[in-house]
């Protein structure tokens, strides 16, 4: 019977490049008066390369587009300022989030995130998108000292959700962090599909959100009419 969901954040429930495309066009526009000399686009482009779609802390990006781009009068730590305090408002969800959350507390779903990134800017991010209310526990890697796929923040949040392996899973869009990272510990491991890869070893594919209440409902379906 599954009980609980746990979720990645960043690729799974908020659409990180779509709010990345959305953040950089801002920026620039809010710092165009010394950015001005390099075009748009290849500000744009410049950064998303940089950023490895997040793997990559800004500090190091914006060191980077500083020194390429011969930026004055402003410096990479004001960009990365900005970055930190501006983020959350650029957040985009993926479609269909608010209603999965509801249908899967409406099936008395117990529902938790586990995020790799800073504490209070992954915070602000899940504030933005108007989903804290839905969770039962919030784990953000640097709050904890350890991060994914370290079986310890997986088993610290099923703690506090008071369910076991079998009765939870987890779904997230990275390989190792996210679907290895759970099945490890006996959890089922939903793949939220990303084009970064071509084939990931889980339990379940999803392609929207709104397939996974379907798969929850058969899945215990099954695990009664096997009683």
């Amino acid at each position: 019977m599954i009980k609980a969901v746990i979720f990645d954040l960043d690729g799974t429930l908020l659409d990180r490049d779509a709010s990345v495309l959305k953040f950089i066009n801002n920026q620039y526009d809010r710092w165009k008066e010394w950015l001005g000399h390099i075009p748009k686009e290849k500000y744009i482009s410049r950064f998303i390369a940089l950023d490895c779609r997040g793997y990559v802390w800004k500090d190091k990006v914006y060191q980077q587009l500083v020194e390429e781009y011969t930026i004055r009068k402003i410096t990479w730590q004001m960009l990365l300022d900005d970055y930190v305090a501006e983020f959350h408002n650029s957040c985009i969800p993926f479609p269909n989030l608010i209603g999965m959350l509801e249908a899967l507390k409406d099936a008395s779903i117990r529902l938790g995130i586990i995020t790799n990134g800073k504490g209070q800017f992954q915070i602000d991010n899940i504030k933005s998108l108007g989903i804290e209310k839905y969770f039962d526990t919030i784990l953000v890697s640097e709050y904890e000292g350890i991060k994914k796929p370290n079986p310890e923040i997986f088993n610290k949040s099923l703690r506090q959700l008071g369910v076991s392996t079998s009765e939870s899973m987890y779904v997230g869009d990275h390989p190792k962090n996210d679907i290895k990272g759970a099945k490890n510990i006996g959890m089922l491991g939903i793949w939220k599909k990303d084009i970064q890869w071509d084939h990931v070893d889980a339990d379940f594919v999803i392609e929207d959100l709104k397939e996974l209440p379907i798969i929850i409902q058969e899945l215990n379906n099954m695990r009664n009419k096997k009683c």
